[in-house]
């Protein structure tokens, strides 16, 4: 691997050490070359046209947020908890709303995705590192997509688990395809299938009847949650699959596929925008994110059912449980809509963090395969070796590594949107700096407290 990545350096152009400059290295190529500024802004838009023409990254970014590894957490949540964990839904998807904004104007201000921007300000054994265990956050995201996919496949039409597993290495064919058509195409394609994700819930909660009373107060934090290892678990899981380190990566590269003017009024409009965009999306996500726990708590742990963490169980008891018999259709429906939308978002993310960490350029299906095989390896052992039983912990364990490499991804995206040197007058306000370095600091105290616990054995 070394070879490789010193050989790909080589073939690239030296960099250059700018004086004077907040980089070390001068920026060579754009992130996603093939798609950067490809989509035109015409001038004089009106406002809502304007909120249209940059529509479409933030969706990219709300599928990270509602994939299988949401669902194995969520589903844990609810059934075992009821309500009480809405909060940790709520509080990691404002805090994604928060980093997203941040990855957008880094992106946009600064011309480079956050891979480029570590690669341009720390050495290059540090780069390496970031770029290692960026990918292992790719890796263990695409874990949870296969196993999601597969499960799907399964419930669906029978395949069985081991073949659905190998069947999800193919689906670089459609990325491929997507790819091809333009970057417009894949937001429509994403768009569907969240709004068909959607559509699937609003059906399973219509008939679930959740206590709306006690889902409103689920919102409220407990302190029980911090000292329950049980609940922790699951809310660092909750959390790990809802502030997607990788999806920091892709925001701040996507955003520059808009044409958007290059002074510092364009960049300012761009930058509002593209807030405007991603916000909205996550609300999106934070309701399915929500429904998809509060469907748990009201089909299962009102009824006494307070272990169904299964995905393949929950599928199972869906309809006898609501008496309506397309719920687990539908629900299978809305898994493999998620597996797939999330293989699009990680295969640009993948890109990404390769060309822009280490200036590694791969066919785009050389690299999903790659990927992929990464997360189909341990998927095949835990089958063959510990059954089908495991794979709802093997989900749920990959959300709590993303969780643990996220400080990797934030602070480093609040380190330089907070740097007047490299921002420019878009720098983070003091009151924003603040609070990014209270997000941080939140996710080190969750992730150091689940430790405690886990090592203490209580």
């Amino acid at each position: 691997m070394s070879d490789l990545i010193s050989k790909s350096l080589a073939s690239q152009p030296a960099p250059v050490v700018q004086e004077g400059s907040a980089w070390r290295r001068a920026l060579t190529l754009p992130s996603l070359p093939e798609a950067h500024r490809s989509i035109p802004i015409g001038p004089n838009l009106s406002w809502f046209r304007k909120v249209l023409a940059f529509a479409g990254p933030g969706y990219l970014i709300a599928v990270g947020y509602m994939d299988p590894g949401n669902w194995a957490t969520d589903l844990g949540g609810g059934s075992k908890f009821g309500y009480t964990l809405l909060s940790v839904v709520l509080l990691s998807s404002l805090m994604a709303m928060f980093l997203q904004a941040l990855s957008a104007k880094l992106g946009i201000a600064t011309g480079r995705d956050l891979a480029q921007a570590c690669r341009d300000h720390y050495s290059r054994r540090t780069t390496i590192f970031l770029w290692i265990v960026c990918e292992l956050a790719i890796a263990a995201c695409d874990l949870a997509e296969v196993l999601g996919s597969a499960v799907a496949l399964k419930l669906l039409f029978g395949v069985p688990l081991l073949l659905g597993v190998v069947i999800t290495a193919f689906d670089v064919l459609l990325v491929l395809a997507l790819q091809g058509k333009g970057f417009r195409l894949i937001e429509a394609f994403v768009v569907t299938l969240i709004g068909t994700i959607g559509m699937c819930f609003a059906y399973e909660i219509f008939f679930a009847r959740p206590l709306w009373l006690e889902a409103a107060w689920g919102f409220l934090p407990r302190l029980q949650i911090l000292t329950d290892k049980e609940m922790l678990y699951i809310a660092i899981g909750i959390l790990g699959a809802t502030v997607m380190p990788h999806n920091l990566y892709l925001h701040s590269s996507i955003v520059q596929t808009r044409a958007f003017g290059e002074d510092e009024r364009g960049r300012r409009e761009a930058i509002k925008y593209s807030t405007i965009d991603s916000t909205v999306a996550l609300t999106f996500a934070l309701f399915i994110n929500a429904a998809i726990l509060a469907l748990g708590a009201a089909a299962f742990h009102t009824r006494g059912l307070n272990d169904v963490a299964d995905i393949t169980e929950a599928y199972k008891l869906l309809s006898p449980v609501l008496g309506v018999s397309l719920a687990s259709t539908l629900f299978a429906c809305a898994l493999l809509a998620s597996g797939q939308n999330s293989t699009l978002t990680g295969t640009l993310a993948g890109q990404i963090v390769m060309e822009g960490f280490v200036q590694i350029r791969l066919k785009p299906w050389i690299r999903r395969l790659v990927t992929r095989l990464i997360a189909i390896v341990p998927a095949i052992l835990v089958i063959a070796i510990a059954g089908e039983g495991k794979l709802t912990s093997l989900l749920i364990l990959s959300q709590v590594v993303l969780s643990f490499q996220l400080p990797f991804a934030v602070i480093p995206l609040v380190q330089f949107t907070s740097e007047k040197a490299k921002m420019g007058v878009f720098v983070n306000s003091r009151l924003t700096t603040a609070i990014a370095w209270v997000v941080a600091a939140g996710i080190l105290f969750f992730n150091g407290e689940l430790l405690w616990l886990i090592f203490r054995g209580t």
